[in-house]
């Protein structure tokens, strides 16, 4: 738990560095690029049915995965990537910041009060500013520095809506072969580098495809790392929820001020990451290094 909490703070403090003024003071590779080229857009199915969400066993897991319970999830689709640069632009140049139709008007109320036009760093140009250094704006990385207002607006500005917790876990770790939830979209077996961008060896996330290694079961990639996704669901305890080791950890957080966010960023240790891993934040909140991806429900009509 020690540990964990410390990769949290570790992922603020790279945080800070995005958000302060000055030179550049980081540098790290860039991560890779895909094999061929990608589309942006598609989705996956992922069928309905009972399935294991949250865990008993995981020996790392924190109070508020705890315990493992049954979720029954009717069938869906999932956008097989996080959202793009790309994809969001074109939101934008819709006037999706300038048309409440897309927006609740809660999220509606905070883009007027806060003056929000585009993404936390973007400056309407075709570049945005990452930790000192402005640089052209990637079509193909997933976009990142979004609230969660933003990207409920922009879900269903595309037609779709962001996907409950549940979805987005069962997306993630069931395998419909042997009907067991894994500890991670493509196993048991912990992260590595081929698999998904994590622990700050790259400073931004890589664009969509790099990671075909870290594959789920329903062919949705990138679940893991490079950005932590916005869900559709209150941060609450599951049934049976026990605190530990203090009510503070978790507990007094739950309710419907707070937001999950799964899957983590290329700023999380992978020490503070699984498939039952829960983030939790204000909708208001995009200077952690927040994206999305889309769901809708199966019988929809498109």
């Amino acid at each position: 738990m020690i540990v964990q909490h410390e990769q949290q703070h570790d992922e603020t403090m790279l945080a800070t560095h995005q958000l302060r003024a000055g030179p550049a003071l980081l540098s790290a590779p860039p991560p890779p690029a895909p094999a061929g080229p990608v589309e942006a857009g598609g989705e996956v199915f992922v069928p309905g049915g009972p399935f294991t969400m949250g865990t008993s066993t995981e020996p790392w897991a924190l109070d508020n995965e705890r315990p493992a319970h049954r979720a029954d999830v009717p069938a869906f689709f999932i956008d097989r990537f996080p959202v793009t640069n790309g994809q969001y632009l074109a939101f934008i140049d819709a006037g999706g910041y300038a048309d409440p139709a897309w927006w609740s008007a809660a999220g509606w109320a905070h883009r007027q009060e806060a003056g929000l036009e585009r993404p936390g760093h973007w400056h309407g140009d075709g570049t945005a500013t990452r930790f000192g250094r402005r640089e052209p704006i990637d079509p193909a990385e997933p976009v990142v520095h979004v609230g969660w207002f933003e990207a409920e607006a922009y879900a269903r500005w595309a037609g779709k809506r962001l996907p409950t917790e549940a979805e987005w876990e069962k997306a993630a770790r069931f395998d419909p072969a042997t009907g067991r939830s894994r500890r991670y979209p493509w196993g048991d077996d912990d992260p590595t580098a081929e698999r998904a961008n994590l622990g700050q060896r790259h400073l931004s996330p890589a664009p969509i495809g790099a990671y075909p290694d870290g594959a789920a079961p329903c062919g949705a990639q990138q679940l893991i790392g490079d950005v932590w996704e916005w869900t559709a669901s209150d941060f609450t305890g599951y049934p049976g929820f026990t605190a530990f080791p203090y009510r503070e950890y978790s507990e007094v957080f739950f309710g419907s001020d707070y937001k999950v966010l799964r899957g983590g960023s290329f700023g999380t240790d992978a020490a503070a990451c699984r498939g039952t891993f829960r983030n939790w934040d204000y909708p208001i909140r995009r200077q952690i290094f927040s994206g999305l991806r889309c769901a809708r429900d199966a019988g929809e009509v498109r």
